[in-house]
């Protein structure tokens, strides 16, 4: 089987709180008449700079046309030296190879008529626990609109809620006093994400003000590849410690300084299902478990994580992707489905990644380019919409 071409497609989906998400859409055609999709998901991050989607294509047709699509470790050799790793949260260059990554395994699974899952080495788990996600606090106004939201999703079966931390701490605490009074232990707080924000010392007041409130775990509390500082942070702490993972030289010097207790993994920061299968066994290694990370994906990428969730042996805690349930529609005929707060993994029986994409719903939210126009950078860093000033993440 060999990759006789590709199309990329630039789309725009927007979220229920306003802001358009912008995502390219992989497929890659073969001489076998099979197609593999994938999906570079969300470019709404800051740095704000675009990609030419034109010189994209060409720049992918010159790595991938010709190729055999099962020549996966070699293909992505080739990727990370044209998009490198640049330990950088958001590298644009890992959600392209995230992508193509991606529709190598869809291809290569539907040839073999075996799921992702089985081509990634078989399911542990049928269901992955998953949490909703609490956008940071700007004002102390906004902390009524997330106890809805907790509400609301409460009633979906979310049961598990992850609260980014740092900006406004009188309303962190107002919205954590609100949860606890009203749910009790019927909610639980997965996590207290600090995103960076702040350095680790910082970070440390916060938790302590926070304490009397009861959260599982706290996300990234130090400045990005602030090994040391992390470390600091861990040590005076009784919560574990969860980290991103965005390169393999940063994940080393995390385990090498024993930095964190979990690896936050995403095939959309690390750069595709190798790599990101390749992190959760150094992690498996070095004796850490691990959990889910997310961009908020739509269902092509959700799928991915979900089949790669599934043959986790050290997938031990709460995992983030629910980002099919933030946006107002998707781009393929069946959406990623959702039970009790679990995120269902698509069943043994499908091949590929068992999504298909809708042509009409493409046309629909299909968009020229990447750029973002007037959207300001204060817009890209919180995910806030022009016109209604609500959060997205």
């Amino acid at each position: 089987m060999k990759i006789v071409d590709l199309k990329l497609t630039v789309v725009g989906v927007p979220r229920h709180t306003g802001f358009v998400n912008k995502h390219v859409i992989i497929e890659l055609f073969t001489d076998e008449g099979l197609i593999g999709i994938g999906e570079m998901s969300d470019f709404s991050h800051l740095p704000r700079y675009a990609v030419d989607v034109s010189d994209l294509t060409n720049v992918l047709r010159s790595i991938l046309v010709g190729k055999d699509p099962f020549d996966i470790s070699l293909i992505n050799q080739e990727l990370i030296g044209n998009f490198p790793e640049a330990m950088y949260y958001y590298e644009k260059g890992s959600f392209i190879r995230n992508g193509v990554d991606a529709a190598l395994h869809d291809v290569c699974a539907k040839y073999l008529n075996i799921s992702v899952s089985e081509l990634l080495g078989g399911h542990v788990r049928e269901k992955i626990k998953v949490c909703y996600p609490i956008f940071r606090h700007r004002f102390l106004s906004e902390v009524e609109g997330n106890l809805a939201t907790v509400r609301k999703r409460f009633n979906q079966g979310f049961d598990v809620f992850r609260l980014y931390v740092g900006k406004n701490l009188d309303a962190d605490e107002a919205f954590l006093d609100g949860v606890a009074k009203e749910f009790g232990s019927k909610v639980t707080i997965k996590s207290l994400d600090f995103s960076h924000l702040l350095d680790w010392k910082e970070s440390l007041r916060a938790v302590k003000r926070l304490s009397n409130y009861s959260f599982e775990l706290i996300e990234s509390p130090a400045l990005a590849n602030d090994f040391d500082g992390l470390r600091e942070f861990r040590t005076r702490v009784d919560e574990p410690i969860s980290e991103h993972v965005w390169s393999f030289r940063q994940q080393y010097e995390m385990i090498k300084r024993d930095s964190v207790d979990i690896f936050n993994i995403s095939p959309i920061f690390i750069g595709g299902l190798t790599a990101a299968k390749k992190a959760a066994s150094a992690a498996e290694v070095a004796g850490k478990s691990c959990l889910l990370g997310t961009t908020q994906e739509l269902s092509i990428g959700t799928a991915a994580m979900a089949h790669l969730g599934s043959t986790l042996l050290n997938l031990n805690y709460t995992s983030d992707p629910t980002g099919p349930e933030l946006y107002v529609s998707d781009i393929v005929k069946d959406k990623i489905t959702y039970e009790n707060g679990y995120l269902n993994v698509p069943s043994k029986g499908v091949k590929g990644l068992g999504v298909e994409l809708d042509p009409d719903k493409i046309e629909k939210y299909r968009v020229d380019d990447l750029s973002w126009g007037k959207v300001t950078v204060h817009q890209l860093q919180d995910r806030t919409s022009e016109c209604s000033g609500e959060k997205l993440k």
